[in-house]
């Protein structure tokens, strides 16, 4: 589709903001609204529900009543499943709708909403339907006077609360497993963000999902997310976000009814490139691209670049030639492959970033500045600064924007004391030739998941998430049923 025709697409979108609780379609019963205006342009898209406790009282209402009924709980898996596919067939049957959302809302290039995020949400909904009438309960090894069954219940009613800069991806990841398990959920997207969750939710219906069984309450983080944390009847929450929100979320969960509380954190992931890496392009390459992908809204973007000081230069001359690659475009223009940071806010966060590194002494050599001035949206030019050293706050705090610190390391051991030497532990990279080393490394790196001579290599059956104070609890992955699920022992005396 050309660009113009994006752009009459948006022109002529209508925006229906209004909850999603119980199956139908409500404005919030405060009668009070947000305004959803686009990073692309500025616009406004429409005005959207602003939920409060009031309406979450009612998503558990409805979510509690589906689960004790068990509507969706009580289907064979088999059924379940043949719901899910359909949910996924049908999201993918919206694909242009869907990806234009993505885009309008958050800003991300609207080449990466079709080919990426629509793609991977579809995919991981159809593959935790797939999994459901696969995963078997157990038999106890007792004596032969006793059976002793172990099975698998879902926890309940589930909170979802998801951030802005994945929406669609970050919902499936945490709706997917819960519904398949038998959970009836609640989702609570971004106020930034919140037009995606509100159509996928129509489209669970239209596929066969119970109503009750899948609700979306927008809203903001201290008014509806609070009311969801706290609320005595939400046996689960799963939080993907900040690390101080996700603070916030497990004082919340213990203050009320110690419900169980799964958090996916910030990140500070370290990229390490040593002297004998085997392909400097490739790592070159993959270093600009993941950190500059998603306007660098990635959690676990590589934004700590570690290169070994023999290469430096090399590497550095190499990088500088690709980050024009990633000027900031029209998102709607399918050649964009670096759209708009996600509103105001947080382009004034990640520009506050930038003179701070600048003032700390670092080399700015790319980038630095807002782009686009005249679009009436939020774009900043990628960012890359050398000379960084970790006591400096672009070193040491989750910016969330296209902006890439590069350190130098002298060995191994001394690259692994620096990339540790932070509160987050989501992800790591080592790129070396070396296999003992690269094993070595990978075991030493304080991280959830450590790729080796390459970054972002993705796929939903492996889990993810961090260590530290990046969180706590996997997605994606057989692993994820252990959030949304119950174990039960039956202990049955025989004779």
């Amino acid at each position: 589709m050309t660009t113009t025709q994006w752009h009459q697409r948006a022109a002529a979108l209508g925006i229906d903001g209004r909850a999603f609780i119980g199956g139908e379609r409500v404005w919030a019963r405060s009668e009070r609204q947000f305004d959803n205006r686009s990073p692309v342009d500025g616009r406004q898209l429409g005005f959207v529900a602003r939920c409060d406790g009031a309406d979450v009282d009612a998503a558990v209402a409805a979510a509690r009543a589906a689960f004790e009924d068990r509507r969706w709980a009580g289907q064979a898996p088999a059924a379940r499943k043949r719901t899910m596919i359909k949910f996924a067939d049908l999201i993918l049957a919206h694909a242009d709708e869907l990806a234009l959302l993505e885009t309008l809302d958050m800003g991300k290039p609207i080449k990466y909403s079709q080919s990426v995020d629509v793609p991977a949400a579809a995919n991981c909904i159809r593959w935790y339907g797939e999994a459901v009438d696969k995963i078997y309960d157990q038999i106890a090894p007792t004596a032969d006077t006793s059976l002793a069954l172990v099975t698998r219940e879902p926890v309940g009613v589930v909170a979802a609360i998801v951030p802005w800069n994945y929406p669609m991806i970050m919902a499936a990841w945490k709706i997917a497993p819960a519904l398949a398990a038998g959970n009836s959920v609640i989702l609570k997207p971004s106020e930034k963000s919140p037009l995606t969750a509100l159509r996928l939710a129509e489209i669970a219906l239209e596929a066969g999902l119970p109503a009750g069984v899948f609700n979306v309450v927008p809203g903001y983080g201290a008014e509806a997310g609070a009311a969801l944390a706290l609320h005595m009847d939400v046996d689960c929450i799963g939080f993907t976000g900040s690390t101080n929100v996700g603070k916030q979320i497990l004082q919340m969960a213990g203050q009320s009814n110690l419900k169980r509380a799964w958090t996916e954190l910030g990140g500070k992931s370290a990229n390490i490139v040593c002297a004998d890496c085997p392909d400097l392009d490739a790592a070159v390459s993959a270093a600009i691209g993941s950190i500059y992908f998603n306007q660098g809204e990635s959690c676990n973007a590589p934004s700590r670049l570690f290169v070994e000081a023999s290469i430096k230069d090399a590497f550095l001359e190499k990088a500088l030639a690709l980050v024009p690659d990633f000027a900031p475009g029209d998102p709607l223009d399918e050649a964009t492959v670096m759209g708009a940071i996600v509103d105001a806010a947080q382009m004034k966060t990640v520009m506050g970033y930038i003179e701070q590194g600048k003032q700390a002494g670092a080399r700015l050599l790319a980038g630095g500045a807002a782009a686009r001035l005249d679009s009436g949206g939020f774009y900043i030019a990628p960012t890359l600064f050398d000379r960084v050293d970790g006591s400096m706050s672009i070193a040491r705090e989750e910016i969330f924007g296209p902006v890439l610190s590069v350190l130098a390391f002298t060995d191994i051991d001394d690259a692994v004391r620096q990339a540790n030497a932070t509160r987050y532990g989501l992800q790591a990279a080592v790129w070396t030739a070396d296999l003992s080393k690269a094993i070595k490394t990978a075991r030493a790196l304080r991280a959830g998941t450590v790729h080796v001579n390459q970054y972002d290599g993705d796929d939903i059956t492996v889990p993810f998430g961090g260590v530290k104070q990046s969180g706590n609890g996997r997605d994606k992955s057989l692993h994820a049923f252990d959030k949304y699920t119950e174990l039960k022992t039956t202990w049955i005396q025989i004779g």
